[in-house]
């Protein structure tokens, strides 16, 4: 959504790199550039006239003068006006003294309520909450119905006593305003702790639909009242939102769509505009495509510096910490890492969610934002059918993997045998890289990680240069011939490859294996 915004923003900061001092005019500039990609992006224009105005006050004070950096100054400034803009801080539901909290949803119509209902109701399940949720739509044809789909995919109740209107010619009949109060006493006695109520979409300037959700809020008393706004529709969100400020008076604001790809002005104006804190974002169709909202986060996406919390929180949610331990365990004895590592490892990483989003979320993620979008995630289910088709011990052993083996696990996996090979050659890299990792040496071709390159024995070392005076020089000599004595009897002794027996009390501790591979050494 902020794809445009973020590249127009990250390339106006390019031009101040290098500059250790910002004249005036480099700021105007700067805040001229910013100006316009707020425009662009379609953020209200009195919010972008404040921001514009902040920016430059901060911009041209004492912080940037002073500042080693004032490049990077700058980018901390506009930062924290984005933030600001966004809501400031991470605002989160007010739960009810007495349970159950209710929880009104409101919104024009076709902005994803009912969807965003079974999202935040499996959102609130996940933290520990036994949500209800109350069908009061009976104004769109086939509203109940929708919701009681996505209770059920969300795994939570749905109070729906009156079915609604089942086609566009039916007139709509039934008391919304009844179904919401009987929908609280229903969760009251049935002990659900979280209320969330389905209000049928409405127009800003449709004053009877207004009326029936503020009768609705009057009657159920809502802990929260939910606006929610499509993220797509630009300038008009703050008309939209002062209409429902003034009829419904909600407390909170929802993004749906922020995995579009319009301007997405609306988010950077909503809160602003009205004083009202964004809570959530729906950031796709499926139900887990749901999240808290965190202004601080959001900044940092718009100003590619990534969003690493999240993915942090994503994984610590997702990864089976087992598994991980095992790995760890495996990892620490120095143990080879193997296909069957790799599929689980894959698997696990599947369901933190999409690839492209995962990779976004990483710092710089915008320079490669071309490769991104065609990066096509039926590529992992193309190496998972792959690995699947190789046997148990192939996955352990993948160097006994000849032509006609190969050949098998690509009509196996109905891929080309070519992709077989690829996929063999990239995990030979990757398994030199744990064995790498795993033995202390770092990462390969890391500077600071111990992965430097490291020149092959033997090869360009030169030798110690001989002395001119020959009594050292003889010196030199000796010494190297008693090198190569006391070599070849630790050689002789040990046992060699010319027939030499080794000692009856020969101990295999002695040869420096790896770890894990005295399993594979008999008596």
């Amino acid at each position: 959504m902020f794809n445009s915004l973020s590249d127009r923003l990250t390339a106006t900061f390019k031009n101040l790199r290098g500059k250790g001092r910002l004249s005036e005019a480099d700021v105007d500039a700067t805040v001229r550039e910013i100006r316009r990609a707020l425009l662009d992006a379609d953020v209200a224009v009195p919010v972008v006239r404040d921001f514009a105005a902040r920016v430059r006050e901060r911009a041209l004070g004492a912080e940037v003068a002073a500042a080693l950096n004032p490049s990077q100054q700058v980018v901390k400034i506009v930062n924290d006006e984005l933030v600001a803009i966004l809501g400031g801080e991470t605002r989160r539901i007010r739960l009810a003294k007495n349970p159950p909290t209710v929880i009104m949803l409101a919104g024009l119509q076709g902005a994803g309520k009912t969807t965003l209902a079974g999202k935040l109701a499996k959102w609130l399940k996940g933290q520990g909450h036994s949500p209800m949720l109350v069908a009061a739509d009976l104004q769109r044809p086939n509203a109940v119905t929708q919701l009681q789909v996505v209770g059920n995919r969300a795994g939570v109740p749905v109070y729906a006593p009156h079915p609604g209107v089942q086609s566009e010619f039916e007139a709509a009949t039934g008391d919304p305003v009844g179904v919401a109060r009987g929908g609280v006493e229903e969760a009251r006695q049935k002990l659900n702790d979280i209320v969330i109520v389905d209000t049928a979409g409405r127009l800003g300037i449709d004053a009877e639909l207004m009326q029936q959700a503020a009768d609705i809020r009057a009657a159920v008393n809502p802990d929260e009242v939910l606006f929610v706004i499509d993220a797509m529709i630009g300038q008009d969100a703050v008309n939209t939102a002062k209409a429902f400020e003034e009829g419904v008076d909600f407390t909170g604001v929802v993004l749906t769509k922020l995995d579009g790809d319009a301007r997405g002005g609306a988010a950077l104006s909503v809160a602003s505009v009205t004083g009202r804190p964004v809570m959530f974002a729906s950031t796709g169709e499926g139900l887990e495509d749901f999240e808290l909202f965190h202004p601080d986060r959001m900044a940092s996406r718009i100003l590619d510096m990534g969003d690493v919390m999240t993915l942090i929180e994503q994984a610590e949610r997702n990864w089976d910490r087992d598994e991980a331990a095992r790995m760890a365990k495996k990892f620490a004895d120095q143990e080879d890492f193997t296909l069957e590592d790799f599929l689980t490892q894959m698997q696990q990483i599947r369901k933190m969610g999409s690839m492209k989003k995962l990779l976004g979320m990483m710092p710089g993620a915008a320079q490669f934002r071309q490769q991104l979008e065609q990066f096509d995630e039926r590529e992992i289910d193309r190496v998972e059918a792959i690995v699947r088709s190789m046997t148990p011990h192939e996955r352990v052993a993948p160097k006994i993997i000849n032509g006609s083996r190969r050949a098998r696990i690509a009509r196996g996996s109905g891929v080309h045998v070519s992709e077989v090979n690829g996929l063999l050659e990239r995990f030979g890299q990757a398994q030199k890289m744990m064995r790498r990792m795993a033995a202390g040496g770092g990462i390969p071709g890391m500077p600071g990680m111990g992965g430097g390159s490291r020149k092959p024995a033997g090869k360009n070392n030169k030798k110690k240069a001989r002395s001119g005076n020959p009594a050292k020089a003889a010196q030199q000599l000796r010494e190297a011939e008693q090198r190569r004595a006391a070599g070849a009897a630790n050689a002789v002794k040990a046992g060699s490859s010319f027939g030499q027996q080794a000692s009856e009390d020969f101990d295999p501790a002695s040869l420096n294996l790896p770890k894990g591979f005295d399993k594979f050494l008999g008596k």
